[in-house]
């Protein structure tokens, strides 16, 4: 096998896939913002867009590229070789487009003491202490009203850029104990300040404005002014192009304004929020789009190349959005249930009963998620033989209690196509004597879907500002393209059942 080749350099170069994933994530402030960056990199790509909502009959063609979003937080796109039959494996890179923040609650007007303060509820398993003392704004969605005669409405993504809110610490002189065990209560000690009295008079006047223009919404009816702060909503207003009386609802995230860097000695690292996980939702992105470059990259295949970006994974899956909902196994589903257009069937072959069954045995999914890379300050959280390092290539995730859900044979076919794409591999297992996080990856895997666990190594995950190598981009992306292009041979070297 030749040499790895290495990708950072004594001039300090940064490499370009990491230049890249800087602009991804600094446009990506919540999932809403990473789904509709991805659909925005397909479509550039020649993706069409699909409706979930109707019919793909004599849409899907063979050779075809196609993606849908659900909830506009969650994306599946695919593109279809020129010989796949029903029954045909779907190959799939699964990651999530969620990471831990700081929610704005449906009723968030607080004020204490001349403060302006918004109430907040955590979201995911974060580490709420770093996100203290930071510069926080806002972004997601807001259902706003198509006009003022509120009959049709539309859901818009905001992304608030300045500094707008804070966390303040308190000081170390009130509160000696902080400096050596720094503890606070994630419900009393983490409400942001909005703003000062004085711009809390302006509020109040507003409010009362905004709610007698409300008033046909009928008495006790709880208005968006009434709920939230009238300048919030002036600022979401603003950003929107609308009036705040055409804001009807929204869901809205903090994030830190600071734009994601490449750096430390030969620009080595890479600090950025969302590591986890939009460089994965990234990463299989771009794979996907530079594995379709040559036009005839689909001319021999009997496959569909995939990615599947899911929503809530800090929190469990269970949405009609997540991975343990029906999003990824119904566009199989639909794939091998419809003719599709340049392929020759024998008679009603799309509607052999055990088409759906055969497809998902023939399919495989990298589940991509982040990993634990080693850390110097802390060696006795990991297990002597187990010790990821940065800028050393993906990490097999393993698990015997099935926290990840890699086997010999997945990791096998992994390794194959790592060998091929000349990409170094690592191994991470959790210490018994430790809990183990998880993935997408054991929630997929109850489909019937080969699946291998994955991840790039990073420091600090679940931190408002995580750390990874700057060379590992482009090695995950390389290992996709990979997989996209190589695993129907791959596939075939192997015997299990």
């Amino acid at each position: 096998m030749t040499a790895i080749r290495q990708l950072s350099n004594s001039t300090g170069s940064i490499p370009a896939a990491a230049s890249r994933f800087l602009r991804y994530v600094d446009k990506s402030p919540t999932p809403f913002h990473a789904t509709a960056v991805s659909a925005d990199m397909l479509e550039k790509a020649g993706f069409i867009r699909l409706q979930e909502a109707e019919s793909w009959q004599d849409l899907i063609e063979a050779g075809g590229r196609y993606f849908f979003t659900r909830n506009q937080s969650a994306l599946v796109a695919f593109a279809v070789g020129h010989h796949f039959r029903p029954g045909g494996g779907v190959h799939v890179v699964g990651a999530h487009t969620d990471s831990p923040n700081f929610h704005i609650k449906p009723i968030s007007k607080r004020a204490k003491e001349g403060y302006m303060q918004c109430s907040v509820e955590t979201y995911g398993g974060g580490l709420w202490s770093t996100w203290f003392d930071r510069d926080l704004s806002i972004a997601g969605r807001v259902i706003v009203a198509d006009s003022h005669a509120q009959t049709s409405f539309t859901s818009k993504l905001v992304h608030i850029k300045e500094p707008l809110l804070r966390i303040p610490n308190l000081a170390i002189h009130l509160n000696r104990g902080a400096g050596d065990n720094f503890q606070f209560n994630v419900e009393d000690n983490t409400l942001p300040i909005l703003g000062l009295s004085a711009a809390a008079e302006l509020n109040k006047e507003s409010a009362n404005a905004s709610d007698d223009a409300h008033v046909n919404q009928g008495v006790g009816t709880p208005t968006m002014t009434s709920k939230h702060h009238p300048v919030l909503l002036q600022l979401l207003s603003k950003e929107l192009g609308c009036d705040v009386e055409q804001i009807q609802d929204f869901e809205l995230s903090l994030y830190d304004t600071q734009p994601a860097a490449v750096g430390g000695v030969d620009n080595a690292f890479i600090f950025s929020p969302r590591l986890d996980n939009q460089m994965s939702c990234f990463c299989a992105t771009e794979a996907l789009i530079g594995s379709l470059k040559n036009p005839s990259a689909l001319h021999k295949s009997s496959s569909i190349r995939a990615i599947a970006l899911f929503d809530n994974e800090e929190v469990g899956s269970v949405s009609t959005h997540g991975a343990e909902s029906n999003m990824l196994a119904s566009t199989v589903r639909r794939l091998v249930s419809i003719p599709v257009k340049g392929i020759r069937l024998h008679g009603d072959e799309h509607l052999e009963a055990t088409a759906y069954e055969r497809a998902i045995a023939q399919s495989f999914l990298i589940s991509s998620d982040m990993a634990h890379a080693f850390h110097p300050n802390y060696p006795s959280s990991y297990e002597n033989d187990h010790r990821p390092k940065l800028n050393g290539g993906p990490v097999i995730k393993t698990n015997a209690k099935q926290r990840y859900a890699s086997t010999a044979p997945t990791t096998f076919l992994l390794r194959r196509l790592a060998k091929i794409a000349n990409v170094p591999l690592q191994e991470f297992e959790v210490r018994n004597d430790m809990p183990c996080g998880s993935t997408i990856g054991p929630m997929m895997s109850k489909t019937g879907i080969r699946t291998v666990d994955i991840g790039n190594p990073q420091l600090a995950m679940h931190s408002i500002r995580e750390t990874c190598g700057s060379a590992d981009p482009e090695y995950k992306i390389r290992l996709f393209e990979a997989f996209f292009e190589h695993f129907e041979t791959v596939d075939k070297e192997l015997k299990v059942d």
